[in-house]
């Protein structure tokens, strides 16, 4: 549920919500009415916003408006429908629930959009909805209190419940009016997950009951005459609505209802649907999230009590805002939106790329760049790597297809934006270069030395390195100001997180060239300081050796999973050793500690040089920590890897050794060195911090990343805990640093 919208190195998952749009508290909404014949038409379009949103002004318009028309004797039915083309309405406006410190009065927000949407399911004209664009959160819940929907269909117009993302629910309708035109099963599908539906599958569903096609492509003039056709069409159908030549007609055949009835019985509903539903959102979650639970409890009520489905979704939609988990999860989206913004300038126009390196990570970059219609040079020394890259992308694309995400022209448009090719000077045109080979600073510096040798003056040359501090790798180049790290996150197709390292001789215009890349391929961009580990790799490296330093007390690996799931990672931590790779940790840590000191370890490097070497690099070579059989979940503990935690076996401490004890030691120490960046000026906030840490490695979400943890948590309770391991283990990769202990003392926070 949840779970499948975050992301982690090995779950790859999209985090990519729409419910709230972040806008300034004294925004002025825009709604105008216009009449075609005995057509009123409402439309919707707030100024110098890409979307339109809800806020409580926008809410109390469309009722008044509503209500104008109503009463305007020559006007027979409404068109309510957005100015914009790209947007019906995307959501609420954010601010209203942050702004608020009491559920009380959220309570009485959401109400108040319950009172104006009854009064749009009460008018008595007939009123069509004409969505285009996004549709989402409380702009569905607008269209389905109108009384007939038509949608255009094509990629901009989306349908979601997604409010569950930010920890909350629909509060304005949604989980009592969905559930009248979709089966229990669909209504849970949506609310649970947030996934997003196109037009058709809405017709099919019955949310939607007209789907028009749009004019052309959907770009430039073909999309504006699209929203004019759109515009048309529901004004023919809202007229035929209410001369009686249009009925709606929304009988359900004798199966379905006898279906929706046995289905939406209490007996059912209670013991297996919703039984269902709860046990597979707590296997998934771990409980972590009140807001699916309460979606259920609330959607519930409509079915058996619907006299009380209005208060209780008012009253839940309250609660889960004040929510710790909901106010990360908010956190979460600001921090989101604001990796979206490009705040590093234009830089250089990037027409092509070339990436060198067609392995697994240089075969994505490729991807998410052809994707996005930007001609990309795949090079590799050998035929056969360049086969393997090509050969992943068409995978994926394939794969696409298959779920109609794409189509077949989509399909073909995109991959003929790939150029593969083994001689090194089809680069030549590239106005950025990006090598992903192996993480060796030799071969490093000898391929920017050979790119330079191809490409014209003013290409920008890039490093996919996890670990390899730039400046060293710049020190090959004869213009260093053009080199940059871009750290893109392995599978690149999914993961969304992409580091930007600079140097201290990295060139502004570099730095927004690279960035404009990476947001132009959809990535959250989080610009980093370089520095060895730069900041993910440097944060989760400490966490990993705490990790093994508890496998080597005698914790089984199945209970690290255990213990760390439960604190909410989507993957286990030993599981996530193996997903990333032995022998890249090993190699990563044997870096580390050479350049950050035994702060970083805890472990022993020498246990996982020895599992390595043992041919056990994690689940690549099918063994690691556990053995992996082929099937998907299918694994046991490798008998190398028990033989050699016995060999290097470490006396625990029943000091520190309850749950809660073991989660805050792994998690305490990614948290410190998050701290210990931010303190040096690696990363520029806490905000940048916690994005990378949630959408880098699956820090849990509902903690909103390392820093918003500490608000939440307590930086005392932390240091004290950390003092406590600090002092049985005597080792100093408990001691706080600075900034905690300064937190701790003043009370003070990283978010107000």
């Amino acid at each position: 549920m949840l779970s499948r919208l975050f992301q982690s190195s090995s779950t790859p998952l999209r985090y990519n919500v729409r419910l709230f749009s972040k806008t300034s508290p004294a925004m002025l909404s825009t709604l105008s009415i216009e009449k075609n014949g005995d057509v009123g038409i409402v439309k919707i379009d707030l100024p110098k916003m890409k979307e339109n949103v809800l806020n409580r002004a926008l809410f109390s318009e469309i009722g008044t408006a509503i209500d104008q028309l109503g009463a305007d004797d020559s006007v027979k039915s409404i068109v309510v429908m957005s100015g914009k083309q790209n947007s019906f309405v995307a959501g609420a406006d954010i601010f209203m629930i942050k702004a608020q410190t009491s559920a009380t009065v959220v309570q009485e927000m959401a109400k108040e959009g319950q009172e104006q949407f009854f009064r749009i399911e009460k008018t008595k004209k007939p009123i069509v909805a004409a969505i285009m664009g996004t549709c989402m959160g409380g702009g569905l819940e607008l269209a389905l209190a109108c009384h007939y929907r038509i949608a255009v269909n094509d990629k901009k117009t989306q349908l979601a419940f997604p409010e569950v993302m930010l920890g909350l629910l629909p509060g304005a309708g949604g989980t009592y009016r969905l559930p009248r035109h979709v089966p229990v099963q669909t209504v849970f599908d949506m609310m649970l997950t947030g996934k997003k539906i196109k037009a058709d599958k809405a017709k099919k569903l019955g949310i939607i009951d007209q789907v028009i096609q749009p004019l052309g492509d959907g770009l430039g003039p073909a999309s504006e005459n699209t929203h004019k056709y759109l515009e048309s069409v529901a004004v023919n159908t809202a007229r035929d609505l209410a001369n009686g030549k249009l009925k709606i007609n929304r009988e359900k055949k004798f199966l379905d209802k006898l279906t929706h009835s046995v289905m939406t019985s209490a007996f059912v509903l209670d013991n297996v649907v919703l039984k269902m539903a709860r046990d597979k959102v707590l296997k998934m979650t771990a409980g972590n999230y009140p807001a699916p639970l309460k979606i259920m409890d609330v959607v519930r009520t409509g079915y058996v009590d619907p006299s009380k489905v209005v208060d209780a979704e008012a009253k839940a939609f309250g609660e889960l805002s004040q929510t710790f988990q909901s106010k990360a999860l908010v956190g979460l989206f600001d921090g989101s939106t604001d990796a979206k913004r490009n705040k590093y300038g234009q830089g250089l126009p990037v027409k092509e790329i070339a990436v060198v390196g067609a392995g697994l990570m240089g075969a994505g970059i490729a991807n998410v760049s052809i994707d996005k219609g930007i001609k990309s040079v795949l090079l590799d020394a050998n035929q056969a790597g360049l086969e393997r890259g090509q050969n992943q992308i068409a995978t994926h694309l394939n794969g696409q297809l298959k779920r109609k995400k794409v189509s077949q022209l989509e399909k073909e448009r995109i991959y003929n934006h790939l150029h593969p090719s083994i001689d090194f000077t089809a680069m030549k045109n590239a106005d950025l270069v990006i090598e992903a080979v192996f993480e060796d600073l030799p071969l490093k510096q000898k391929i920017v030395k050979q790119i330079e040798s191809i490409v014209g003056p003013n290409t920008i040359i890039a490093s996919n390195t996890s670990a390899l501090p730039i400046k060293d790798i710049a020190a090959a180049s004869s213009r260093p100001d053009k080199v940059i790290g871009m750290h893109y996150f392995s599978p690149v197709e999914k993961m969304q997180l992409l580091e930007v390292i600079v140097h201290e001789g990295t060139s502004k215009e570099t730095l927004a060239t690279a960035a404009q890349l990476g947001l132009k391929q959809g990535k959250l961009v989080v610009v980093v300081k370089d520095c060895p580990g730069f900041f993910v790799v440097r944060c989760i490296s400490p966490m990993m050796a705490e990790v093994v330093r508890l496998l080597l007390e005698g914790v089984s690996p199945s209970e690290i999973d255990k213990i760390t799931t439960k604190f909410g990672f989507p993957v286990g931590a030993a599981t996530l050793a193996d997903e990333v790779g032995l022998d890249v940790s090993e190699h990563v840590a044997q870096f580390l500690a050479k350049a950050l000191g035994p702060r970083v370890g805890g472990g022993s490097i020498e246990f996982l040089t020895e599992l390595v070497n043992s041919g056990s690099k994690g689940r690549k070579s099918g063994k690691g920590i556990f053995v992996y059989d082929g099937k998907k979940g299918a694994k046991k503990v490798n008998d190398e890897a028990s033989k050699l935690i016995q060999k290097y076996k470490l006396t625990a401490n029943s000091a520190c050794s309850s749950t809660e004890d073991r989660q805050i030691r792994i998690i305490s120490r990614f948290i410190n060195e998050a701290a210990i960046c931010l303190q040096e000026g690696v990363i520029a906030s806490p905000s940048d911090g916690d994005i990378a840490s949630v959408f880098g490695v699956g820090f849990p979400p509902f903690w909103g990343g390392p820093f918003r943890f500490v608000d939440l948590y307590g930086a005392d309770k932390l240091v004290r805990s950390m003092e406590k391991f600090a002092g049985a283990y005597e080792a100093v990769q408990f001691e706080p640093c600075q900034l905690l202990k300064d937190h701790a003392k003043s009370g003070k926070k990283f978010y107000n």
